[in-house]
């Protein structure tokens, strides 16, 4: 059974099996929680909610209101939570405008207390957003990225898969995949290591990584100079035709490499 004793549950929301909806939580309609689903007191779900198996939202989050944006003239779009994701204290998030009508948060996620998304961002499976993280609208984040707290981003960045992202950074540009990334203006500091051997790679592969940044951030050479000599001189590989197409395909530049 699905509990939600005085809770404020509108009738035309769809509610699956085995969900809490805590006292004074609001549920308007076309929201869909599917199984096994826990909201917090206070929190809110606005229309165009769609909540995967298994999320958690913590006391006061807001998740799929109207967006911050002037733009926005009132059309129907979602937001979409995957299954396993936690939604800590009074999180807001967004619903999508014109642009993707829908803004996504992926499976596995964190999003930690004070944190907001605006809308139309895309962020993927298994990623973590410390307390106060800021994403503007439109950003994109991959999958197995840690965005540091008290982070911001600015609109339409785009940060890669298994980035770890520095407390305190200010995103102005694109953060390719396997990075690290601190100081200010945002500067490329190595490899995720320790990130990536915790989910499987190899030394090997880590170090065939590493030297692909280094004629990135490391030779002094520019953007399609590196991508040119990395396919000339580099063998091919899963890692570095995602490292190449981050880099060839990002609209705002990517960060800064050392002494740059």
């Amino acid at each position: 059974m699905s509990q939600y004793p005085l809770a404020n549950v509108h009738p035309e929301a769809k509610i699956g099996a085995n969900v809490t909806i805590e006292p004074f939580a609001t549920v308007q309609k076309d929201v869909v929680i599917e199984d096994g689903c826990w909201i917090g007191p206070g929190a809110i779900l606005w229309e165009g909610t769609r909540l995967g198996k298994n999320v958690k939202i913590y006391p006061g989050a807001s998740v799929s209101s109207i967006p911050q944006d002037l733009k926005f003239s009132g059309e129907k779009t979602e937001t979409f939570i995957g299954d396993n994701t936690v939604i800590r204290e009074y999180v807001t998030i967004s619903r999508g405008t014109v642009d993707k009508m829908k803004t996504v948060i992926g499976k596995n996620c964190l999003l930690m207390a004070y944190v907001h998304v605006a809308h139309d961002c895309i962020i993927g499976n298994n990623c973590i957003l410390v307390n106060t993280v800021q994403v503007a609208g439109h950003v994109t984040i991959d999958d197995w990225a840690i965005i540091g707290g008290a982070s911001a981003l600015h609109q339409f960045v785009k940060v890669g898969a298994h980035v770890m992202l520095s407390g305190g950074s200010l995103v102005r540009k694109d953060v390719p995949p396997f990075t690290k990334a601190a100081r200010e203006p945002l500067t490329y500091a190595g490899i995720n290591t320790v990130g990536l051997k915790r989910r499987g790679f190899t030394t090997e592969k880590i170090n065939e990584i590493q030297e692909i940044y280094r004629y990135v951030f490391m030779k002094g050479l520019n953007n399609s100079k590196a991508l040119e000599m990395i396919e000339a001189e580099l063998p091919a590989s899963e890692e570095r035709d995602i490292i190449v197409k981050f880099i060839r395909e990002s609209e705002r530049g990517i960060m800064k490499g050392y002494g740059n």
